[in-house]
């Protein structure tokens, strides 16, 4: 098992997660959450999440303490505006709360399994304040077909020049 990561926790019961963790789903479509995961939650985070689609066809995993802010942030968007709507129901649609079961596992919902294109090895990524959780095959595919120097070009893009410069 592949495990990189280390407990980073920011301000204000904030979650910051570090790392990368190979997993299994079981036939009923449950995973243990990692460890090392587990010892970068929030105090308080408890052991309540919201999974959802990802922007790529991975899922991403919130914990509570992390989904709270963006939903009430959402919630105050101008419902007559068709973008907001749009958005809210492809942002929204298959969020699912989870707990961990009392084996440290987390269940996958069926149509976010089919989304992700999950069936047996995966992948648990850390994004900042959320998990991703990916098939790893495709993640593997991911990285094999971006280049170094496709890597450098966009952190010059993202991280390079204005008020960005950040030396890595």
């Amino acid at each position: 098992m592949l495990e990189i990561g280390f407990s980073r926790t920011l301000p204000h019961g904030m979650t910051g997660f570090l790392g990368e963790y190979e997993s299994t789903l079981d036939a009923k479509g449950r995973f243990l959450l990692p460890a090392g995961f587990k010892k970068q939650l929030a105090d308080g985070a408890g052991g309540q999440f919201v999974i959802n689609r990802g922007f790529e066809k991975c899922l991403s995993l919130y914990p509570m303490n992390e989904w709270q802010p963006i939903f009430e942030r959402i919630s105050k968007l101008n419902d007559f505006d068709p973008k907001v709507r749009e958005f809210r129901r492809y942002f929204l649609n298959g969020a699912t709360i989870l707990e961990l079961d009392s084996a440290g596992r987390l269940l996958v919902p069926k149509n976010l399994l089919s989304y992700a294109n999950l069936e047996k090895d995966i992948v648990l990524v850390a994004a900042l304040n959320k998990i991703e959780i990916w098939d790893k095959g495709k993640y593997q595919e991911f990285f094999e077909n971006f280049s170094p120097g496709a890597f450098s070009d966009l952190a010059q893009q993202v991280m390079g020049g204005g008020d960005h410069n950040i030396s890595i």
